[in-house]
């Protein structure tokens, strides 16, 4: 009789420019309607947002390979997450729930009581996964503007 095979857990840890950049883009720009990728995402933008909050980037990795992503934000008195990402061939398997875990954890850490996201209204998939782990809707209207 065959041992039943284990879903082995992704090593969680703090993203590393040089090495993950390109995969972590490429995880965002496939992982489908939900992330926008605008010129914030491109590198020299990342780097200067790594620089102010290293520890709040995270990837998750198995086998070598980076299969989810979440970056990280807080201004000394809110968070905030952006892009949480899963590989298509990794989704349901809680991975972005520990990439969630984690972050929560170190924004903890940071002195941080609150944070937020951003989903758009038709993204039903990503509705039903925050809702389903605590988020609240909030009835507010989110503004953007471009200042470069």
């Amino acid at each position: 009789m065959a041992a039943a095979q284990s879903n082995p857990s992704p090593l969680i840890r703090t993203f590393r420019f040089s090495d993950d950049y390109d995969a972590v883009y490429r995880l965002w720009a496939d992982a489908g309607d939900g992330i926008h990728l605008r010129r914030s995402d491109d590198p020299d933008e990342i780097e200067k947002k790594i620089r102010r909050d290293p520890d709040l980037f995270l990837v998750a990795e198995m086998d070598g390979r980076i299969v989810g992503s979440v970056l990280g934000g807080f201004d000394g008195r809110r968070g905030m997450m952006y892009h949480l990402a899963v590989a298509h061939s990794h989704r349901g398997r809680g991975i972005g729930e520990q990439l969630m875990d984690e972050l929560e954890r170190r924004l903890r850490a940071k002195g941080c009581i609150r944070y937020y996201l951003l989903v758009t209204t038709d993204n039903d998939t990503a509705i039903r996964f925050y809702e389903q782990r605590g988020w609240e809707r909030m009835d507010l209207y989110v503004y953007g503007k471009d200042l470069i």
